[in-house]
């Protein structure tokens, strides 16, 4: 059977391993969930999530054209988890309340210079 990209298909977990779990698509046709396609979020172990025999729903996330290894994924077939208003929220790094841009630059440039000065002087007399 020619497979594409994208295809959803059904197969059956043939072999569980710490980095994925391989899933058999036809007699002949063999692919790899890798463990960071298993679902949203962190997976602590692939038996967790997968049993040799269990019969999976899977998209084809990639085929290696030279070696035609199939990349599949779970993950991609579910929803997106809810997130928070905490982590829906835009962080800023600076606060919005005030527009300075580099004004406290320009204010300490002149003193920095001196500070620095002074030190290149201190070494160079020091030698």
């Amino acid at each position: 059977m020619e497979y594409r990209i994208g295809d959803i298909l059904t197969g059956k977990v043939t072999g569980v391993q710490p980095y994925g779990a391989f899933v058999m698509l036809d007699e002949h046709t063999q692919g790899l969930v890798h463990i960071s396609e298993c679902q949203h979020g962190y997976v602590k172990d692939t038996s967790d999530i997968f049993t040799v025999g269990q019969r999976v729903e899977v998209v084809i996330l990639d085929i290696d054209e030279y070696t035609h290894k199939i990349s599949l994924s779970l993950r991609a077939l579910q929803a997106p988890p809810k997130l928070s208003k905490k982590r829906r929220r835009k962080h800023y790094w600076t606060s919005r309340k005030f527009h300075t841009g580099f004004a406290p630059i320009a204010a300490h440039l002149d003193g920095w210079v001196a500070e620095a000065l002074e030190h290149l002087n201190e070494e160079a007399t020091q030698k």
